[in-house]
Order: C-alpha cells, then structure tokens, then sequence
C-alpha cells in the first residue's frame, strides 16, 4: 500500500505542481552512458544507461518509458535516474524513435499504443543480461504505452512496473488539453511535435507519406487525425484513440503494477482515472486529490522534495528483493 500524496499549501495548484519541476532547473551530476540498439526494421533505439550491467553482478535494471517528446533531458527522467543510482540500481532510459535529437530513419515513429520496440528491448536485455530482473517506469504516454504492453497476453518479461500520470483515455485527453490553461500545454507540445516532424521531412524517411503543412495542426486531434494515425496504419485518430487507450485492458495486467494518478492534473478528465474494480488484482492505485501531471512535488518551497522519486524505488524494492 503506498501512501496518498499530499500537497503541501505553497504547492497545491494543479499548474504550479506540474511546471515547478521543469523551472526549478535541478542540477544533476550523473555520469551517463550511452548506446544505440539497431531494431529489427534497420532503424534505431538511442539508449542511456547509469552504469553498464557486469555479467558477475545481478543488479536490478529499471527502464524508463518517457512522455510525449521527452528524453533524458525531462526533469522527471533525469530525477529518477538519480533516485535509481542510489537505490543501488542500473536506471536505463530508452528514448523513443525521434526523441534523442535526431530523426529517426524510418517513416513510422512511436506512440501511445507502439509497443514493439519496448518488447524489443526487454528481450534483447533478457537475452544479453538473464542474471539481472527487469522492471519499468513509464512517465504519461510512455505510462500508457506500458500498460498496453502489460495487458498483451504474451509475458512482458518484467518482474513490476510503474506507470505515472498515464493518458489512458486518449480521446478524452486530447478534448481536455483544448480547454483553459491545458491548450498551453497543448501548444507547447505540438510545437516540438511539428518541429521533429519537419526535421523528419528533410531527411527524406517520410517521402512517401503526404506531410501538409504543420501549421494548420493546431490540435492534438488534428495532428493524429492527419499523422500519427495514418502513418502507423489507422484509419483515424478516433480509432488510433480507441485501440490504443488502456483503459479497457488494465483488468488483463498480469505483472504487478502502480498506477499513479493526481485526479487534477490538467491533462485529464475524473473519467480516464480507474476504479478498484477496474484493474486487475496485480494493479495497485495511488490515486491523490492533488499532483498534476507528472508533478507530486513536496516538501517547502526553498527545498522542495520529489514524492516520485521516494515512492517509486521504494514500491519496487519489495520485488526487487525477492529476486536477490
């Protein structure tokens, strides 16, 4: 059971929650590894690593799945790369094809539901590090994008995992983040969005694929409508929605897992936030009444604290344990 995070007073707004950790510019002294995995379709997974695993040692490895055009530079993956250093584990963060400051190769890029290059990359660490147990961290859509590949009836290969702040009803997310102060978020997101999609388009991955002029994409729904869906094979951004929420799959998880969800964050409806009886019996919730989106930011406002990052290696510790 994981204690509900509480709001301090100088920090209960929804908006300041969520932008605090992006301003507060932390200062992260974390020597980084990097390495590029080639994927089954000749394209690439820009991977960064805390430390390499050693063959002789069995130390945990906990992938993160960052949001929508994140990266290592996101305040929350560079907070929890730290947070997994000192809990004595190997942080790796697998950045999304296009995330890692240069395009990918291929026309077909990621999203919410892509779940194939994730499942890539836990059976290729299976294979190339059996000693040492598999766990994940998945931040908004890469949440999403991870309880989709915990529902999939094949084994994830994961002994636990944690999702945060996860979109898992895409519709309503994209109709909510066109309301109030949430379009702000929007705006900035489908900048970077069209910015990555247009340095796609000089390179010549997408020649074959009509890209119109982004300025018109003014939207989340209209970017899906007129991108993500046809370029990863649906026929609109409504079915791209339907079959790649994970909502309706979070009763067919089989790998343990917290979910967890501030119920005013700005990129949400009280709808896409489950029930008990929604989720299966290995789902655990960590629903509060304030955090934002990927915020749950504590302690005073000259040294604030980071629930997250105490809360999450502190949940998976009791399975890391049993596995060493």
């Amino acid at each position: 059971m994981v204690d509900t995070f509480q709001a301090p007073l100088w920090c209960a707004n929804a908006h300041l929650q969520t932008l605090l950790p992006t301003f507060l510019n932390r200062q992260f002294r974390l020597p980084l590894q990097h390495q590029t995995l080639t994927t089954p379709d000749h394209d690439f997974l820009d991977l960064i690593w805390t430390e390499r695993p050693q063959a002789d040692f069995n130390k945990p490895i906990v992938i993160i799945f960052h949001g929508l055009e994140g990266s290592i530079n996101s305040p929350y993956a560079q907070g929890m790369m730290s947070a997994l250093k000192k809990a004595g584990w190997i942080g790796l963060l697998m950045h999304f094809r296009g995330c890692s400051g240069r395009p990918n190769l291929r026309a077909r890029s990621y999203h919410s539901g892509e779940t194939a290059d994730a499942r890539f990359l836990i059976n290729w660490l299976q294979q190339q590090y059996p000693a040492h147990p598999l766990m994940a961290i998945g931040y908004s859509l890469g949440g999403n994008m991870l309880l989709n590949l915990l529902a999939e009836p094949q084994a994830s290969g994961l002994i636990a995992a944690v999702s945060v702040s996860a979109p898992l009803r895409l519709d309503l997310c994209s109709a909510r983040l066109q309301q109030g102060f949430s379009r702000v978020y929007q705006h900035h997101l489908l900048s970077r969005m069209k910015k990555n999609l247009n340095n796609k388009v000089s390179t010549g991955a997408l020649a074959e694929f009509p890209v119109p002029n982004t300025a018109q994409l003014t939207t989340f729904h209209a970017f899906d409508e007129t991108i993500t869906a046809p370029l990863h094979g649906f026929a609109s951004a409504a079915e791209y929605y339907q079959k790649c929420s994970a909502f309706d799959k979070l009763t067919d998880i089989n790998t343990p897992c917290l979910l967890i969800h501030s119920k005013d964050d700005p990129f949400m409806t009280p709808e896409v936030i489950p029930r008990p009886d929604q989720v299966s019996a290995l789902v655990e919730l960590a629903i509060s009444k304030k955090g934002g989106h990927v915020g749950f930011v504590q302690g005073n406002i000259q040294r604030p604290t980071f629930w997250l990052e105490q809360t999450i290696p502190t949940w998976l510790s009791q399975f890391s344990k049993s596995t060493i």
